[in-house]
Order: structure tokens, then sequence, then C-alpha cells
């Protein structure tokens, strides 16, 4: 089994350290870690996984996810070479492996408007199809034209944003267990200046409250209906609270810092205290928005 998806022509590390990829520095090793460079090569890993029955996991940026200490048997799948941003007229066309920001660049300096909500989201197109990923009042799901995918029996698929099923942090692609490739997003023409201010205004908002000095998850919960999630961490007195090497920081108590060497049972653990903690104090259950994975 081994050696079968080891023949494939295609950059395979064994036994790959996950921390190396992850925005919080933390996660065991992937049994065999891809890196597709087309979208043949991934059709091909797919099948091959599919043929042994190897479980297959894809990652993105890794920015608003936690991998288990165990790390991830079988396959997991990285796109860094599916970069490719495209404009025509006031359609963007990204291959799932461009950061979101760079697509945010690409609006702005085609003086395209849609997309300035997006201008500091650290995760790849692809993982902010998967999450429907927001902020300062616009998501994904509201400009996304149409998605290209890949079953996990090999088949091409084309979905339409109407088709996605988007949600809160929800789209399609975590039921079908496909892979997406690109994505096209449909945007208006507006006036570069003031495209550029919104961003640059939204950017400095995003350092300002937000701990982008220390590695972290992003945020942590998804908002509780008729709270906010920051002033009840800090009203259960949690802020600033660590385990391990994992802090709840003392910028945006929605975010989990890595001091240094924290493990994912160190966030895991404190995600915990936090959600018992608010329930007890609060009769308010904390549901976590980042996506968490793997084995203990």
């Amino acid at each position: 089994m081994t050696n079968d998806l080891l023949t494939l022509p295609i950059k395979i590390k064994t036994n790959e350290p996950l921390s190396r990829y992850t925005y919080t520095k933390t996660g065991g090793p992937a049994d065999y870690l891809a890196f597709p460079t087309t979208r043949q090569e991934l059709k091909d890993l797919l099948v091959r996984a599919r043929k042994q029955k190897m479980p297959v996991t894809t990652l993105g940026n890794s920015s608003n996810l936690i991998i288990k200490d165990g790390g991830i048997r079988g396959l997991v799948i990285m796109l860094p070479e599916f970069n490719k941003i495209e404009v025509k007229k006031q359609q963007i066309t990204a291959e799932a492996g461009a950061a979101i920001i760079a697509v945010t660049k690409a609006a702005s300096k085609a003086s395209l408007t849609g997309l300035e909500f997006a201008a500091g989201i650290p995760g790849s197109v692809g993982g902010a199809i998967f999450m429907n990923a927001g902020a300062y009042g616009g998501e994904i799901a509201n400009v996304v034209s149409s998605i290209d995918e890949i079953l996990p029996d090999g088949r091409e698929v084309q979905i339409s944003g109407s088709d996605l099923h988007f949600g809160y942090r929800h789209s399609i692609v975590q039921e079908n267990h496909g892979i997406v490739v690109a994505a096209t997003f449909n945007l208006e023409v507006g006036q570069q200046p003031q495209i550029q201010d919104k961003m640059d205004e939204l950017n400095a908002l995003r350092r300002s409250k937000q701990p982008l000095e220390y590695p972290s998850c992003g945020s942590v919960f998804k908002r509780p209906q008729g709270h906010f999630t920051g002033p009840l961490i800090i009203k259960a007195g949690l802020q600033g609270k660590s385990i391990g090497g994992a802090q709840v920081s003392n910028k945006h108590a929605g975010f989990i810092i890595n001091t240094g060497n924290a493990t994912a049972t160190d966030y895991l653990q404190l995600i915990q205290l936090i959600q018992k903690t608010v329930k007890e104090k609060f009769a308010v259950q904390l549901e976590t928005e980042v996506r968490i994975i793997g084995e203990d």
C-alpha cells in the first residue's frame, strides 16, 4: 500500500509534522503529505487513495484549524502550487491554493469592489469556500459565482454559487468531501482609491484588535446568539488564562495564542475550560468556529 502511493511522480513526504504548516505552529504528523501541482496529479492521488481505502484530508493555509497532537492518518493534500489568479472584466477566477488576501489585492488593482471585507483574512481560496469565510459584515457566499471541485472518485465538477448551500461557516464542500481547485468571484466596478481605502481601514482595525503578532488559530468560537464571545470570556475571568503555551489573548479574548511551545492539547484543554466556565456562569454554550481534526 505504501509503495503504491509513493510510485506516483508527485512530491510526497512521509510522517511529516504538520506543525510546520499550521498558523498555531502545533499539530502531529501526517502519514503522507502530498503536494500535487496539476489537476491531473490531484485526480491520480484521489483515485489511488480511494483504491487503497486510504482516508484523505485537504489542508489550505491552516489558519482557522487545530490539528491534534496525534496527527492525521492516511493522505493529507496541500495545494500551494494551485495559486493562479485571473481577472476578466468583473470576474476573478482564483485557484484554491491562492491566498484570499492576494485575491483582494487583485480586485483592488482592477477597481473591483465586493471583496474588501476579506482584505485581511489569512486563509486560502479553498479554505474560504469550505468555511464560507467572513469578516466585517461580508462573507464569501455573497461574491462566489461558481467553484471547480474534484470529487473523491476523481470526477471534476463545477458547482454554481447558489448550489453551494452556504451558511454560517458552512458550505456543501463539507458534505460532499470534494476538493475545491478554483473559484470564480463576481464583483462590481468601483473606484480604486475608495476600494483600497476600505481595505486599509479594515486591516488597520484588524491589527489594532487582533493579536497578529502571535501564532493563533484565528477566531476560536462562533458568535452565540444575543452575545459577543470576547466580553463573555472576559466576564468569566479567563482573559490571560494559560494552559501550557496556549493563552487567551489579552488583546482579544476571542483568540487563543501560542506564547511558545504550545501543543494542540494545550489549545483543546483551554477551549474546553472556556466552554465549561462560560456555560456555568452565563448558561451560554460556546461552539467552536475553529476546525479541529486529527487524532489525540
